[in-house]
């Protein structure tokens, strides 16, 4: 049998086993398009279509594996459990760096063997009502919740990440101490508590969070954020500034993350109004990823234009 005698269907993008078998495809011909790469199997019994999967960022195809699980484990979920944890984040749409893919799952008791594959991480525990809500149609732990069961296993630096960003999408910071408060001594607190202690909502990315957590680790001059600077050309938003000193530090890296890809009329701007600012007197710090793991070079950096911009 031809695979492509058979379309696939056109209502959506994933299917089960058992819906492509009644499209009219076999075992055989379903193969075939896998190698093909015309299906994706994204976990037993779940594919999707793909060239639909290939123009996916990195963010979103996370979350539709989770929902490719929920597809997958119709038939055999008996109900009751919650994405949550890293799962919850992804549905939340929170910033994450540096996690695996697999599916975080939280149920008063343990999944369906069915469901408690090697992409999956079940999580037993009792949550109370207004732990859960519902995300796009699947059960999912609230946004407080999932940010402390996150940064319990996160480091220091993941956990500065999510509460930023949790923070800039409405989490209640009150509710998150008062829970951090009833932790002490559990694995992972430290970094909850951590980055509590850092959460600022004016850091934009992932990028922007390490750089200020980076500042305050080293002991430097803590920065104004978002700064707002009037030149000749419009306004000039820097991510971090030290006006009495007018230095100004940038991060250039949200391309390999975040897959924000600015057009070259927008760099060509942003450009000129720093050369703008530059003839005000102002010094420019451009960062990328790599130099938030170069500590020393990048304290010696910062210093070095501070130490400038105050005369020294």
């Amino acid at each position: 049998m031809n695979p492509h005698a058979t379309e696939l269907p056109a209502s959506t993008d994933f299917w089960r086993t058992d819906q492509l078998l009644e499209s009219g495809l076999n075992p055989r011909a379903i193969q075939q398009l896998v190698q093909a790469g015309t299906l994706i199997r994204l976990r037993r019994g779940c594919y999707a279509r793909g060239s639909w999967w290939s123009g996916l960022s990195a963010a979103a195809r996370h979350r539709q594996l989770i929902f490719a699980h929920a597809l997958g484990t119709l038939t055999t979920s008996t109900g009751g459990s919650a994405y949550s944890h890293t799962s919850g984040a992804s549905l939340h749409r929170l910033h994450l760096w540096n996690v695996d893919d697999r599916i975080h799952l939280t149920q008063v008791s343990c999944p369906s063997p069915i469901s408690h594959g090697r992409d999956v991480v079940a999580h037993t525990r009792r949550l109370g009502s207004r732990e859960v809500c519902f995300v796009e149609g699947l059960p999912c732990t609230s946004l407080e919740r999932t940010v402390v069961d996150c940064c319990l296993m996160f480091t220091i630096r993941q956990a500065v990440i999510l509460v930023d960003h949790a923070c800039r999408l409405g989490a209640d910071l009150s509710v998150l101490r008062n829970r951090c408060s009833t932790l002490t001594g559990r694995n992972g607190v430290v970094a909850l508590r951590r980055a509590l202690e850092l959460a600022d909502p004016r850091s934009e990315s992932a990028g922007e969070s390490l750089t200020r957590e980076l500042l305050h680790r080293l002991k430097i001059e803590p920065p104004e954020l978002q700064y707002v600077v009037r030149t000749p050309l419009g306004d000039h938003r820097l991510d971090f500034a030290w006006p009495a000193r007018k230095v100004a530090l940038e991060f250039d890296g949200k391309t390999k993350y975040f897959d924000y890809r600015p057009t070259n009329e927008v760099l060509f701007a942003e450009r000129r109004r720093e050369k703008a600012l530059m003839e005000q007197g102002w010094t420019f710090i451009r960062i990328e990823w790599k130099d938030l793991f170069n500590e020393v070079d990048f304290k010696y950096r910062v210093l070095r234009a501070l130490g400038r911009g105050s005369g020294g």
